[in-house]
Order: C-alpha cells, then sequence, then structure tokens
C-alpha cells in the first residue's frame, strides 16, 4: 500500500487542510472514442466547456482561459470522471468544466453540477460558531465540558476554540486503524454524531490541549454539537439561516440523508481505491459512491455546493458580510502547521509561488475539492472533482489547483503537466517527504505550533 493510499484510509474526509495529495506521475487513459470494455461505459473523455462572465469592463488574457481547460482536460486524461472550476480574479469571472457529470448514461459535466465538498464544511461550521460569539450566545474560550457536560473526558480543560484550531488533542476518529474499513464495508449505514465522538474519545488524547497541533475530524463534530446547543437549531438549519440564505447560495446544505438532487454530480472511485476499500465496480472501472451516507462526516465534511456559491461564501467571509471584525479576526488568528502554512479557525492560510491565499480543500469517497481566497475577498479560485484521487490522478488534480490559484493573481504556471512551477517544496507547500504521508504520519511529523497572526 502506498503512502497515497495510507492517507485516504486514515481520514478520507480530509485531503489536508492544504490543497491536495502527492506529487505522482499521472498516466492517460483511452482517448476520445475509444471502445468501453464489453457491457461497460465509456471512460471519461474531456468534454470541455469554457465561460466568461465579466465583473467589470476589465479585460482578462485569453491565456488563461485556454490554460485551466488544458488542465482540466489533463486531469480528466488521467481518470478524473469530471471536474468543475472557477477563476474570478476581482475583474473577471471565468468557469470551466471537463469529463462527465455521470457516467451512465454519459452526462457532460456542468459548471452548475454541485459535489459533495468534504472539509470545506468545516468553514461553515466555524463561521457559524463565530457568529454566535458575536451574538454572546457563547464563547470561543467555554470549554467544551460547559457545552456538552460529560462528553469528553477532560473536557473542562479543552475550549472551543481549540477543536476549531485543531489544538485540543483529541483523536480524529477517521483515523482509527479499522474504522474507516467499517464504515466502508456498510457504506448506506446511517451514523449519529454520538457514536463518532465515541470512537475518538475512547483513545487517549494525543497530546495536552493547546498543546500541539493535529487535524481532527472529531473537533467538529463536536463544533456541529456545541453550535446546536448555542444556537437553538440542528446544525442544518444554522447554516442554511445563516449563510446559505442571506448569500443566496442556491445550491449548498448540508447533507443528513441519501437525499441526492438532479444537479448533483456522481461521485467515483476509481479501481485502485475501489479495491482498498474492498467494494465492487459499478461503472466499469469506476465505483458510484453517490448513494453512500455522508452522515459519518456530518459538521466535519458533509456539505454539497457549487463553484460559484463557494466563491460567493469565501468571498463574502473575507470582504466582512458574515462576520463583524473581531471574529473575523479570532478566525485568521494562526498557529504554524508548517513553513509557509497556518491554520486558523476553520482555514487554512498557505503561501503559495503566486501568492499568500486562505482556503480549505476536501475529500470525501468519490469527491475532491479546493477553494482559495485572497485576504481582502476580492479573488477567488475553486475546483471540484467528482472523484477520489489515485496514483494517476493526483498530480493533475495538484496541478490544476496551482493554475486556478495562480490565475487569481493574473499568473501563469508555464507548462502543462507541473513542470513549469519552480519550487523547492511540493505543491503543498510543505516538504516533499511529508507530502506522501497520511494525515497521521503527516501530522505527527508537525512541529509544536506558534501562535501567529493571520491577517
Amino acid at each position: 500500500m502506498t503512502h497515497l493510499r495510507r492517507r485516504r484510509l486514515a481520514g478520507a474526509v480530509l485531503i489536508l487542510p492544504i490543497t491536495a495529495a502527492a506529487t505522482v506521475a499521472a498516466t492517460a487513459t483511452a482517448p476520445a472514442g475509444a471502445a468501453a470494455a464489453p457491457g461497460a461505459p465509456d471512460r471519461p473523455t474531456a468534454v470541455a466547456s469554457t465561460t466568461a462572465g465579466t465583473a467589470t469592463t476589465a479585460v482578462g488574457r485569453p491565456r488563461g482561459d485556454r490554460e485551466v481547460q488544458a488542465r482540466l482536460d489533463a486531469l480528466v486524461a488521467a481518470g478524473g470522471t469530471g471536474v468543475t472550476a472557477l477563476v474570478d480574479d476581482g475583474r473577471r469571472v471565468r468557469t470551466a468544466t471537463s469529463g462527465l457529470a455521470r457516467l451512465t448514461p454519459r452526462t457532460p459535466m456542468r459548471t452548475t453540477n454541485a459535489t459533495r465538498v468534504g472539509s470545506i464544511t468545516k468553514t461553515f461550521v466555524a463561521t457559524v460558531a463565530l457568529q454566535l460569539e458575536a451574538e454572546g450566545r457563547l464563547s470561543i474560550d467555554d470549554s467544551v465540558e460547559r457545552w456538552l457536560p460529560g462528553v469528553v473526558p477532560g473536557g473542562s480543560g479543552i475550549t472551543v476554540r481549540q477543536l476549531l484550531n485543531h489544538t485540543s488533542g483529541i483523536d480524529d476518529y477517521t483515523a482509527v486503524p479499522g474504522w474507516m474499513q467499517q464504515a466502508i464495508s456498510d457504506p448506506t449505514r446511517p451514523w449519529r454524531p454520538e457514536e463518532l465522538i465515541a470512537v475518538a474519545t475512547a483513545r487517549p488524547p494525543l497530546f495536552p490541549p493547546g498543546q500541539g497541533w493535529s487535524y481532527s475530524n472529531t473537533n467538529y463534530i463536536l463544533a456541529g454539537r456545541i453550535i446546536e446547543a448555542a444556537g437553538g437549531e440542528s446544525a442544518e438549519r444554522l447554516i442554511d439561516r445563516r449563510i446559505v440564505r442571506p448569500l443566496g447560495l442556491r445550491s449548498t446544505y448540508l447533507a443528513v440523508g441519501h437525499e441526492v438532487p438532479r444537479r448533483q454530480a456522481h461521485g467515483y472511485l476509481p479501481a485502485s481505491v475501489a479495491t482498498e476499500y474492498g467494494v465492487p465496480l459499478t461503472d466499469g472501472d469506476y465505483t458510484d459512491t453517490t448513494h453512500w451516507t455522508p452522515t459519518w462526516a456530518w459538521t466535519a465534511g458533509a456539505m454539497v455546493s457549487t463553484t460559484d456559491d463557494l466563491s460567493r461564501f469565501y468571498r463574502a467571509l473575507f470582504s466582512g458580510r458574515l462576520l463583524p471584525p473581531a471574529q473575523l479576526r479570532e478566525m485568521t488568528t494562526t498557529v504554524t502547521v508548517q513553513p509557509g502554512a497556518r491554520y486558523g479557525l476553520g482555514i487554512a492560510a498557505l503561501d503559495r509561488p503566486c501568492g499568500t491565499v486562505w482556503g480549505h480543500s476536501g475529500g470525501i469517497p468519490g469527491y475532491t475539492s479546493n477553494v482559495v481566497v485572497d485576504r481582502r475577498g476580492r479573488r477567488a479560485a475553486v475546483v471540484l472533482l467528482a472523484t477520489d484521487l489515485d496514483e494517476n490522478s493526483a498530480a493533475a488534480y495538484e496541478d490544476v489547483v496551482e493554475t486556478t490559484t495562480c490565475r487569481i493573481f493574473g499568473r501563469s504556471v508555464t507548462s502543462v503537466g507541473g513542470t513549469g512551477t519552480p519550487e523547492a517544496t511540493g505543491r503543498t507547500g510543505l516538504p516533499r517527504d511529508t507530502e506522501r504521508l497520511g494525515p497521521r504520519q503527516f501530522l505527527d511529523r508537525l512541529p509544536t505550533p506558534s501562535p501567529s497572526s493571520g491577517r
């Protein structure tokens, strides 16, 4: 089993709070028009679409459209089933797609197709928590014990802030040996938040609260229960009423069941990943995960959205429309994860070759996602892939993320295939010897964090 595969099995909701996966070689699939195996659907091919909307009279460079489209097509050639991207450089919004939203029947990917967005959910949850703080309904320095008495051993010494910035020391239930295999073995079984919390709290803490940093999905399951207790409504309703409706996000919601809207792109595992999970192939070389339960991700990673909705949300957040200045400062006060990578409250700050960005990534079986925004909320890039990453597609996906990130700054990655970005570190901004490690292995190597301003 490769390091990339250990990463996936150890924490499927998370593809790190940084961009995405390991840098590995991409290989092309059958060319357009090639025959599929008997009885199997055709492999996805680059069904491309590019559109541009003008925010002002400024004209963007045509090359940017071609560059992004070429990267998306390369990702589909490397095994991605369907992908959509949005680039907003503050002057002009450009969208592009490639591949299919559904393999059977063959349905082209459209910019309006929604996908599951995994750990991007965490930014929504942190935003609601900070809104409640601004209203005096909770404090992020409250203890977990105050809101969830008796739920977490030592909860009186753990704060809401430490949940939101992953310094609580609570273990990640998705990283507990054997748990992911158990969940995937019965993929439609619903999970209650208390079950997920119990998996993690049965294990000793990773470190004393505030004395380390370790990404844990359990933190955000607990945060979900806390915002419900403080807000007096379900997490689904709180997110909808406080963020989705005020911003007019037409295709964004916290999934709490198996319902699949007509415009949601189907998610797929490539054969190598399906083999790891021990699940049968359903569509040629892929397994359709669309109807797998999202309940085991809940407020750690069960949201569904589109590129346009996510761009609108993150730009509104960083331009001050959702949080008062004091709470936005709290969100963007970070701990250092690695040189060039910092984590705040449900948000990461990354120093990339083309500039510093804020955002989050996500992964849940069948889907991979990434969103970045500049600090003033004027520019954003979103990538939504309806496929799990494997050795064939990971590098191509990284190229898409890097290219779209550079495009919001009006810059280009010089060559398709990723060789045009001069970096001594990997594309995630982390040393290459850590990029291929799973969440637990990777996080255990991180230095003790030091407070730093993310402003």
